[in-house]
């Protein structure tokens, strides 16, 4: 819920329809787009009102079974290109000595997926992230953020289609997030978040609880650069369900991570960007991404 958060509606990967032979969530995805959180995740923005852009590239080529090992198929891809809009209202309203925050996430979608014999391309409005959130500010370096998002079932979805940029499906999002934060030294951020997704009724399908932790950690150069790492660890909890049989051999994981930066000029505006590996992925398309933020001046 910081205002440097990424959509929660970004990763493509989490909106392909595939093969039976990797699920880890209806169609091998989720509506948490592991990642997408970078440095400052838990550093919430003063009282007002706050947009932030969001950009996102995704490509992947491998599909792997529940052992890790790549599904056998002769063809595989999955393009996608992202661009979200972060409405942030920051409130002067305190709550258990928290800071009161909203947030929406509006993200648009380019989608394309490969499989032997099929091609799907679709763009479009995905699904929508929404939600309260405390920030507290524990001291000018220790900041956290408690807040529970919700995703609604915004996005296009037609049942059989190879692939759809909306999940059919509501999802609640408990999270927190801490950051520390030295100019001229080491910076650490983390956030926890929990995935409970509902049932897509449309093919009566539940895919299994998740946990997520997003991370960071660099070295501050003093001069308004940030230089480190980050990624996430992912495992899903539960197994999913068909008809509310439960479903064998379904459950995710996936560790990413990569290099990533930030500068902030001192005056208002910063920009991160990260790139990361996916590995020691479980049930899920395996690839790379690319992760640009941004607030816009206004």
């Amino acid at each position: 819920m910081s205002k440097l958060r990424m959509p929660a509606a970004a990763a493509a990967m989490a909106l392909v329809s595939l093969v039976p032979a990797a699920q880890a969530g209806e169609g091998g995805g989720s509506s948490y787009p592991g990642g997408v959180e970078n440095f400052l995740t838990g550093a919430a923005p003063p009282p007002g009102f706050y947009v932030l852009a969001y950009g996102n590239v995704f490509r992947a080529d491998k599909l792997k079974d529940d052992s890790g090992h790549d599904v056998p198929l002769p063809v595989f891809k999955i393009a996608a290109n992202v661009v979200s809009t972060r409405f942030v209202y920051s409130t002067p309203t305190t709550l258990a000595g928290g800071n009161l925050m909203l947030h929406a996430i509006v993200p648009l979608v380019d989608l394309k997926v490969d499989v032997p014999g099929l091609s799907q391309r679709k763009t479009g409005l995905a699904d929508i992230t929404f939600g309260p959130g405390l920030a507290f500010h524990h001291s000018p370096n220790l900041h956290s953020v408690v807040g529970f998002d919700f995703v609604a079932p915004i996005g296009r979805y037609a049942k059989g289609d190879l692939t759809n940029i909306g999940r059919n499906y509501w999802s609640l999002q408990p999270l927190y997030t801490v950051s520390y934060l030295d100019a001229a030294g080491f910076n650490a951020d983390a956030k926890l978040t929990f995935n409970f997704s509902r049932r897509n009724k449309d093919t009566d399908y539940r895919s299994g609880n998740e946990v997520y932790l997003d991370y960071s950690a660099g070295w501050g150069l003093g001069n308004g650069w940030v230089l480190g790492a980050g990624g996430y660890a992912m495992r899903q909890l539960t197994s999913d369900t068909q008809a509310g049989v439960s479903l064998a051999n379904s459950k995710g994981a996936a560790f990413a991570i990569g290099p990533s930066l930030k500068y902030d000029n001192g005056k208002g505006w910063f920009i991160t960007a990260k790139w990361q590996r996916e590995m020691s992925v479980r049930n899920r398309p395996e690839g790379n991404a690319l992760w640009i933020k941004t607030i816009l001046p206004f």
